[in-house]
């Protein structure tokens, strides 16, 4: 490509991209320039003003047509658009934790490091979902994966942090190891890296021996995805890691990096396997053939994660037990494979971001004041700080799936989803609401303690800005939704055309 051709591209695609990959140079600079006395938290609300800047300019791009750059290797469409614009308001909540974060073990000498690393892990969450190759998408998936590594061992001097991160990085480095060895069958096969050309030639594929490498293909991409999701039985580096890291970065990792991990899922697995045929062209696509292996997992996802819940004493291992059971209610979606599948996956990770980085808002007030992150320091909180425990009351009842709220609708979508597939997914279906239902024990432990325990420590809370603009913006939209769950569906009908736009 000519230097002239390269400067007649349409660069201004890439705006919200090139806005957090500024600010982060930026950042370094700063960094490095400023005097080592200086409070770094102004670095954080530089991050916070970037990361709002690339939301209106992902926003000012709705309602316009698909656009692509170098070869359809980076893409803009509805679905690069909507996930988008979750990772984006994810990324700013967590970077409004992070500055709130008062650490007393080590984060204060790398604070600055803190903030910029957040970012680089969104950007990369953000090269993915706007990825139409294969090489960009796992461009993304790395710069975010090893940021979030980098994140979880942060606390240098904290014993469980250096043990999180060691587990993170060889789980997460076999995982990508899986997922590449998987990607290069389907490269070899088609001898492209494009996913809209790997489906058209994949779509003719007769030969049994190509069906048995794509079919091997098929399942070591679901394998290495399925770490990445924290999905059974891949999902037992999530419990230390989410308990060893920093509350913010255990926060962006159960919200940001799961919403990035479906990105890549739906990217590879409708675009490639949707189409591949296994028997000639006019068969069903694998995708479809292999719908009972998925099934599986998300039937061994939510049963896992929930039971295991229930015995849980530590507060972040619970909500890591818990994030595993929601990746299990979003493989039902994505197993059922419906007309409103894409809808149904963005509200509930829309939801899900919500309740979530809610409840880690209060998590980290209550863990850093007590000092532990055990579920019997919440006890008494409700005399505390009835703010705090009205609000996290609200969050879990959310999470649990009461009426009312954004994780009812949320769940009720894929159950009915699940309920009227072709075929009927009825014993995944079941399973949802069992699961659901055993959840209430673990949610409604937390309320037990809050409400009806007595407080060791009856001193106040002292509740940061950046916590208070979080928990606002958590609550209201979880009830809001729950209430009037039109508005984020009708923004999605009027103004997103995911289905029309994802395969142009």
């Amino acid at each position: 490509m000519s230097l002239e051709t390269f400067s007649q591209l349409n660069w201004s695609i890439m705006t919200p991209e090139f806005l957090i990959l500024g600010v982060i140079a930026i950042l370094i600079l700063m960094d490095l320039f400023m005097p080592k006395t200086l409070d770094r938290k102004i670095l954080g609300w530089i991050g916070i003003a970037a990361t709002f800047a690339a939301l209106v300019s992902t926003a000012s791009m709705i309602g316009g047509p698909v656009q692509s750059i170098l070869h359809d290797t980076f893409r803009i469409d509805s679905f690069a658009l909507a996930f988008k614009l979750l990772i984006l308001v994810g990324g700013a909540l967590v970077l409004f934790l992070a500055v709130s974060y008062e650490p007393k073990d080590g984060v204060e000498r790398y604070q600055a490091e803190f903030y910029y690393l957040l970012m680089t892990a969104m950007l990369g969450a953000m090269v993915m979902t706007s990825s139409g190759d294969l090489i960009t998408l796992f461009i993304g998936l790395e710069l975010l994966s090893i940021s979030s590594y980098i994140l979880a061992g942060i606390r240098k001097f904290h014993g469980q942090s250096n043990e999180s991160a060691m587990k993170y990085v060889v789980n997460g480095s076999i995982s990508s190891a899986i997922v590449l060895f998987g990607m290069s069958y389907v490269y070899g096969l088609t001898g492209t890296t494009n996913l809209l050309e790997m489906a058209s030639q994949l779509a003719a594929l007769a030969d049994s021996n190509h069906v048995y490498l794509l079919t091997l293909a098929f399942l070591m991409i679901v394998v290495g995805l399925a770490f990445k999701l924290a999905a059974a039985p891949f999902h037992m580096w999530a419990p230390d890691v989410y308990q060893g890291a920093a509350t913010p970065v255990t926060a962006f990792l159960s919200v940001v990096s799961k919403i990035a991990g479906f990105v890549i899922v739906i990217r590879i697995l409708l675009t490639v396997f949707g189409f591949a045929a296994t028997k000639g062209q006019d068969s069903i696509p694998i995708l479809y053939d292999m719908q009972n292996y998925l099934a599986v997992i998300a039937g061994a996802t939510m049963i896992i994660g929930n039971v295991v819940a229930l015995r849980q004493s530590d507060i972040k291992r619970m909500f890591a037990y818990s994030s595993i059971a929601h990746a299990g209610y979003l493989l039902v979606a994505l197993t059922s494979l419906t007309t409103n599948m894409f809808q149904s996956i963005w509200f509930y990770l829309l939801a899900y971001l919500l309740m979530n980085l809610g409840a880690f808002a209060i998590i980290q007030v209550v863990t850093e004041k007590a000092g532990s992150t055990k579920i019997a320091d919440f006890a008494g909180l409700y005399r505390r700080a009835p703010v705090l425990a009205v609000a996290m009351g609200i969050l879990l009842v959310s999470l649990a799936g009461f009426p009312g709220t954004a994780g009812f609708i949320g769940k009720l979508n894929i159950f009915i989803g699940a309920f009227y597939a072709e075929p009927g997914h009825y014993v995944l279906a079941s399973i949802m609401i069992a699961t659901t239902v055993v959840s209430y024990f673990y949610y409604f432990s937390v309320m037990t303690q809050m409400f009806f325990r007595p407080a060791e420590d009856e001193s106040k809370f002292n509740i940061p800005f950046g916590i208070l603009v979080v928990l606002i913006i958590a609550v209201v939209g979880s009830v809001l939704l729950g209430v009037m769950p039109n508005i984020a569906f009708d923004f999605m009908q009027n103004n997103m055309d995911v289905i029309g736009d994802f395969f142009k």
